[in-house]
């Protein structure tokens, strides 16, 4: 997936302002993650949490008197009305990109629990028939949110900065790059969980299903390189062609279960960057109203 959704580069200044320093580190690791990251839950997984380090380090710059003095001052100006309209739209996909993760979650939950009773034929089938149901829903809403970012992205940071104010100039731009990269990363995630396999990658999929059941994969490859989400849905076809077979329910339960791991973990991730993002609105709306 490597620049798949390529951060919008808007160039530091020539010297960086010192205060900006730390912030601007943390977003060039995470363009060199998303260099090389991938449409799994690991990659996406660690996108998140350097996401989370970059918000430490933008809190402590905007705690920082010299930069709260700097937007009191040019509070009003377009440019601050513009990051504070980005801020709240990337608060209120995160939100909802949350709510997809909690309702996947709870529902490959189910679907789980129904495999693991095992009552029949028709009642497994009906089982993976209601979740393909909810699973064609949810994509279609993560297609949605994904049509918005790229909505967004195209027009976000359209202002120039015509203020020489140098700090002023080095903290917008750095600001405009972390809502940026918020985009991207968030991208990435709605990917992960919209986008179907291709007919050649669905098979790959069965394959790697079958495979992880027979303990031929090891457990670190199975972390590094498993679209989990794609696998569970290849055991849960190939289960429907024989319900009744338990070793396709076992390997049916298998997939499950490491995709409830996987949406736990990234659940985790994205609560963390959540509660960043209503911090960081805070800070902007406390320092613009004082």
């Amino acid at each position: 997936m490597a620049n798949k959704y390529h951060v919008r580069s808007n160039s530091f200044p020539s010297e960086s302002h010192p205060s900006t320093v730390r912030v601007e580190e943390e977003l060039s690791k995470l363009k060199t993650w998303e260099a090389t990251s991938t449409t799994t839950s690991k990659s996406i997984g660690t996108g998140l949490s350097l996401l989370d380090d970059l918000y430490t380090c933008l809190e402590d710059l905007l705690n920082m008197h010299s930069t709260q003095k700097v937007i009191s001052h040019h509070q009003g100006e377009k440019c601050m009305e513009e990051l504070l309209d980005g801020s709240v739209r990337i608060l209120d996909i995160c939100g909802i990109t949350r709510d997809i993760l909690l309702q996947i979650k709870e529902n490959v939950q189910a679907l789980h629990s129904a495999l693991r009773r095992r009552k029949g034929d028709s009642s497994i089938e009906r089982s993976v028939a209601e979740y393909n149901f909810f699973s064609k829903k949810i994509k279609k809403n993560a297609r949605k949110l994904i049509t918005s970012l790229k909505k967004m992205d195209s027009k976000f940071g359209a202002s120039p900065l015509l203020n020489q104010d140098q700090q002023l100039t080095a903290l917008v731009r750095v600001l405009r790059e972390v809502i940026v990269t918020n985009m991207s990363i968030f991208q990435s995630l709605l990917s992960l969980l919209a986008v179907p396999a291709s007919k050649s990658k669905a098979n790959k999929w069965l394959m790697v299903a079958k495979l992880m059941h027979k303990g031929v994969i090891a457990c670190e490859e199975k972390n590094k390189n498993v679209n989990e989400l794609h696998c569970m849905e290849a055991s849960l076809s190939t289960l429907l062609s024989d319900s009744t077979n338990i070793a396709k329910i076992k390997a049916a339960n298998e997939t499950l279960e490491a995709l409830e791991n996987a949406i736990e973990s990234l659940e985790n991730g994205l609560e963390s960057v959540f509660r960043h993002l209503v911090k960081t609105r805070g800070y902007l709306l406390n320092i613009m109203t004082q």
